[in-house]
């Protein structure tokens, strides 16, 4: 991700549309391997074309994705992930941007869940990447401001070491980042 602004998903249409879970997959190819066709999703994806093609137009439309125009060539239309600092609203909102924004939530930590649960089953398959990984549970004694800062602070590291997949070192792979930093529940809290 490019040093920007978060973009805070407070947007109800946008979440709609980010919360089908085939924009989710497509999406997440398209920022893990870099430019497809519409095609090539849908046979990635078995899937229909027409239906992939409709899906991606509906990221491109909130601006999720772009047509990578270097690549794409007549018909034959190439799309790639807009690198950017994507948020769920927090706080007061709407119950119905809050039940999408819960949804999308919901499909990032179920995502994150899997990969991590699919990678901790055959972990001797990723060879040095898996001594090279790390896994950490750990807390700290924060304000409200000083968590915000954290928070920040955690995305501007992040970011500094995003790459494009078509831009990676050879020997590269995705990893996942996965960050929770909220606070702890206590006995009592509501429930």
């Amino acid at each position: 991700m490019p040093n920007q602004r978060p973009r805070v998903l407070s947007d109800i249409d946008a979440l709609k549309a980010l919360a089908h879970p085939l924009r989710q997959e497509l999406l997440t190819r398209l920022q893990r391997h870099g430019p497809a066709t519409s095609a090539d999703l849908a046979a990635e994806f078995d899937e229909d074309r027409g239906a992939t093609s409709y899906h991606l137009r509906q990221l491109a439309r909130f601006g999720f994705i772009e047509e990578d125009t270097a690549r794409s060539s007549g018909r034959r239309k190439y799309w790639r992930a807009v690198p950017q600092d994507v948020r769920l609203p927090h706080g007061p909102t709407d119950p119905e941007t809050a039940a999408a924004a819960d949804e999308v939530g919901r499909q990032w930590l179920e995502g994150a869940d899997q990969n991590l649960a699919a990678y901790l089953s055959d972990r001797e398959a990723f060879g040095a990447f898996a001594s090279a990984a790390m896994h950490s549970f750990g807390g700290t004694t924060l304000t409200a401001e000083e968590l915000t800062q954290f928070g920040e602070e955690y995305i501007a590291f992040l970011s500094r070491w995003y790459r494009e997949p078509t831009q990676a070192s050879p020997g590269s792979r995705h990893v996942s980042v996965v960050f929770h930093a909220f606070p702890t529940p206590e006995r009592g809290d509501a429930s």
